[in-house]
């Protein structure tokens, strides 16, 4: 009888979408078959940087930041060559730019880069450094202008003195404005907080007086209540005053750091000597269940490849931390490490798999419709925006959506269980319907996001099976 049991399993996995008697009388289960396809997905996976999908990648191993973006011909084709298709774009611009004059803002570098991003099917994460090392990436003229020419400071990536009121004025002034014109921009995906140091990292966060750190730090908090907020692996006083107010991912920029400046810092490195115990020390290793987790490359991946590095070793520590989102700097992915790319994209962030579903073979207008559903969660992260779980039925005469209250956010890896019932309309007229799923974009209430299984409609619908509204007899 076992070996008779087994067999029957392993040819009802074989078919594209399994549907079979349950147990009780009158009710269909289905067991969608798993894809192993790479799915692009909302806030998840590579991000583009400084440019959008479609756009040409930087030359050899170098990439630019901070400057404003030089948007390439587009021809209408979004396909990347020699980088994976994103949903992310990254726009990182120094302060000075975004404000030439005292409250005077270019808000048009902000405007066509998120509406770029959302023409590519993108949406974009945003960081405004307050200047960079280069003395072409200084604070503001104006500002310089303000506070004079700095001697020493406390910290070497320093480059005015944020302990002088007039920074923390106008550098805050400057993100309450922001997030007065951005914060929910539906194309505006996080916010990447950056109040010192050299690219925005946050070099010398440990030597700011608490007023200081925690005036740069509202101002953020204030702003962005709508929009998620990431933040740098830096201070345990920054960490613990921005997780007594809300929930905030983490990020971190140096990725793959195996040894870049080992022989000048006695073999040091980020991912040996730094990430993993900084994770813990500071007590962020549970962050990601309530907050995104997006990293950046060292350098990039083809200087790791020259380096030597061990991809795969880079991937699964990321895959540990949970990692949302990657920035590679648009750099090309070496032609040999796609399958550890592919293999990476497969796990990061969320991956849904619906396993089983059960439901009536008929059901009556006006009355319950009731299933059970056993998803899995394959990724290792959940989502952190909500969208909306609807089941459909469809004839050739009518389509009913039936929008389900489950909050997908909760998603953690592993299983889900969610049973659930909607009710008919009385006047649902007597036939037979397919029954579909999807998970909706709140604002447009299209299917949005891909599942790892068979069934996918043209529309984005995932067919489940048919079921019959007749009035009982």
């Amino acid at each position: 009888m076992r070996k008779i049991l087994l067999a029957a399993c392993t040819a009802l996995a074989a078919a594209s979408t399994v549907i079979a008697q349950d147990r009780f009388p009158d009710t269909t289960v289905v067991r969608p078959r798993e894809i192993d396809s790479v799915l692009v997905n909302p806030h998840i996976g590579y991000t583009t940087f400084q440019r959008f999908n479609g756009d040409d990648l930087n030359t050899g191993d170098h990439w630019t930041e901070g400057y404003p973006i030089k948007y390439q011909e587009f021809d209408g084709d979004t396909r990347n060559k020699d980088y994976p298709q994103t949903s992310i774009a990254y726009f990182r611009v120094y302060w000075r730019f975004l404000e030439p004059g005292m409250d005077r803002y270019d808000w048009d570098l902000l405007d066509r880069a998120l509406a770029t991003a959302s023409q590519r099917g993108q949406t974009l994460i945003l960081r405004v450094a307050p200047y960079g090392w280069a003395k072409e990436e200084d604070v503001p003229d104006w500002y310089r202008e303000m506070v004079g020419e700095t001697g020493k400071l406390p910290e070497e990536r320093w480059r005015v003195d944020p302990e002088d009121p007039r920074y923390v004025e106008h550098f805050t002034d400057m993100v309450r404005d922001l997030g007065n014109r951005y914060d929910g921009h539906p194309s505006l995906e996080t916010v990447d907080i950056s109040i010192v140091g050299w690219w925005g990292e946050g070099a010398g966060t440990d030597k700011l007086s608490d007023r200081t750190r925690e005036a740069l730090l509202d101002a953020y908090l204030e702003a962005f209540q709508k929009t998620n907020l990431v933040w740098v692996l830096r201070d345990i006083k920054s960490i613990d005053y921005l997780k007594s107010k809300r929930d905030i991912g983490w990020r971190v920029d140096c990725i793959g750091d195996l040894g870049f400046w080992a022989k000048e810092q006695g073999g040091w490195c980020h991912m040996y000597d730094y990430y993993p115990q900084a994770l813990m020390e500071l007590g962020m290793q549970d962050a990601w269940k309530k907050g995104p987790v997006t990293l950046e490359d060292c350098m990039t991946m083809l200087q790791w490849q020259k380096k030597g590095y061990d991809v795969d070793y880079v991937i699964d520590q990321t895959l540990k931390w949970h990692i949302s989102s990657f920035n590679a700097k648009s750099s090309p992915v070496p032609k040999e490490w796609w399958p550890s790319v592919n293999r990476w994209l497969r796990k990061m962030g969320y991956r849904y798999v619906l396993r089983r579903f059960s439901y009536p073979d008929f059901v009556r207008p006006d009355s319950r419709l009731s299933f059970r559903a056993w998803w899995e969660n394959k990724g290792v992260a959940p989502i952190y925006s909500q969208y909306t779980l609807a089941l459909r039925l469809k004839s050739e005469k009518r389509s009913e959506v039936f929008r389900l209250g489950e909050d997908i956010r909760k998603w953690l890896p592993g299983d889900i269980v969610y049973n659930d019932a909607v009710f008919l309309p009385h006047d649902m007229a007597e036939g037979l319907y397919d029954l579909q799923l999807a998970i909706l974009d709140p604002r447009t209430q299209e299917p949005a996001i891909k599942l790892a299984i068979e069934g996918r409609q043209p529309d984005g619908w995932y067919q489940l099976g048919k079921i019959t509204v007749r009035l009982d007899k």
